[in-house]
């Protein structure tokens, strides 16, 4: 077990309070993910044709991939710059100031020009606007992770962070459905003309009920008894790569098989299933739809089981399934059997949620409450350089050069193993929850009331 009840801190909130904090946190970085896996699809099936004309499909392909690594490349710019100000100045204006930002780049992306009508003046702000929403990523995961933990009781950590975690599936699942009731109503040429387009200009709508739940939150407790007691950091970039390189280390690492894994089984799967299996467009899109559903119900739950079970070893065997998987997945997929790609895809998905659900929990308990949004920050952004960014390009590349799935399979398996690094360098809860601050009393606490 992580924590005994005596020795863990009283809850913050009271119950309303923690289940708005929770939501607010959940739609933020379902919006987030929403406007992700819009273009992420939206890479995988059009964008090379639209923005990256080519005589090779597989040179558009890899190009339109190119401008999705730029989202994570971007990242770490939004950690360094909104992580700290998330430490100096509070967690709630910054996680407003990034889901602007954000929504603002993805109904951006829905009013832009291909390259037939520009030229090459439509790539470039493409990319650009992906730099812009990676920079707004960047600086909104460690926030929503703390909104919902800091009002929530330390003892449940694994279940109140893990709201944060719930948006890449239920952002998934909303824009994957989208994208198929498009894909069913639209001709192909009508949703290759403009159809592709409404996916994106509907984030607008998430825009406007993301930020009216977030502008009614209070501070969280946690930072304003930091506020209170005067121990907000001045420097706190520098405080972490100073005095907590292990933390950060940890928590980097931790990351990796879990992005890898999710970029193979909701990104590439489609461009695998589509060019290699010869399925349809929308075959593909159903079988990624159904595994986001489940993730809905099973991260949530994956973060409640580790709060009370050892939370690095749930992780951690749950990294050595993400190793294996592969090589039951590609095989058992190669007849081109949708029932199967969709079990396979549900598989991965299940181990994914095992890793994914007590992540947020893990990589905040790495950091001292004063550092918290600096350091998650950074792990968060760093990670995704060296995990998601590259992944759906070396899929591509590993498969266009050697037209066979081993190469895929051993690259997560290789992934899988610096996870378990990763959580072998980090700590438990036990000592995380040693350093909480003590809550305001009752009447000094935050309201978290809406409305």
């Amino acid at each position: 077990m992580q924590h005994t009840a005596s020795s863990a801190p009283p809850p913050r909130a009271d119950r309303s309070g923690v289940r708005r904090a929770f939501v607010a946190s959940l739609t933020g970085t379902a919006l987030e993910w929403y406007d992700f896996a819009v273009y992420s699809a939206a890479a995988a099936l059009v964008f090379g044709d639209l923005f990256f004309p080519s005589k090779d499909p597989f040179t558009g392909t890899l190009l339109a991939f190119s401008t999705y690594a730029v989202g994570y490349v971007s990242r770490p710019l939004g950690g360094f710059v909104f992580g700290r100000l998330g430490d100096v100045i509070g967690r709630k204006k910054v996680l407003i100031a990034t889901l602007v930002l954000i929504g603002s780049a993805t109904l951006l992306i829905g009013l832009l020009p291909t390259y037939a009508t520009v030229g090459v003046a439509a790539p470039a702000a493409l990319v650009l606007l992906r730099f812009a929403q990676g920079v707004g990523v960047g600086g909104e995961w460690g926030g929503a992770v703390l909104l919902s933990s800091e009002f929530g009781d330390p003892r449940r950590r694994g279940f109140y962070a893990s709201a944060a975690q719930v948006g890449p599936p239920a952002g998934n699942l909303l824009a994957n459905g989208v994208l198929a009731g498009l894909g069913a109503a639209l001709t192909e040429d009508q949703f290759v003309s403009w159809g592709w387009r409404v996916a994106f200009l509907l984030s607008g709508a998430l825009v406007v009920f993301g930020l009216w739940i977030r502008a009614k939150l209070e501070e969280t407790p946690v930072f304003k008894a930091m506020e209170a007691a005067q121990d907000r950091p001045e420097a706190p970039l520098r405080e972490v790569f100073t005095t907590q390189p292990r933390a950060l280390t940890a928590a980097i690492l931790s990351r990796v098989a879990p992005d890898v894994l999710y970029a193979m089984f909701t990104v590439f799967v489609l461009t695998y299933a589509t060019e290699e299996l010869g399925m349809s467009r929308g075959s593909a899109l159903t079988a990624v739809l159904i595994g986001s559903s489940l993730q809905i119900v099973l991260i949530p739950l994956a973060g409640a089981v580790s709060d009370r079970v050892n939370r690095r070893l749930l992780y951690g065997g749950a990294a050595v399934a993400a190793g294996v998987w592969p090589f039951l997945f590609f095989p058992l997929v190669a007849d081109g059997s949708w029932a199967l790609l969709t079990l396979g895809v549900v598989g991965a998905l299940v181990v994914h949620s095992l890793m994914y659900g007590p992540q947020a929990a893990f990589i905040a308990e790495q950091f001292s409450p004063r550092l918290r949004y600096t350091g998650s920050s950074l792990a968060y952004t760093l990670a995704g350089i060296i995990g998601g960014a590259i992944a759906p390009l070396l899929f591509t590349t590993l498969l266009g050069t050697y037209h066979a799935w081993v190469p895929l399979a051993l690259y997560i398996a290789v992934t899988a193993a610096v996870t378990v690094v990763g959580l072998c360098l980090g700590r438990d809860a036990a000592g995380a929850q040693q350093e909480e601050p003590e809550p305001l009393p009752a009447g000094d606490r935050p309201s978290a009331k809406v409305g």
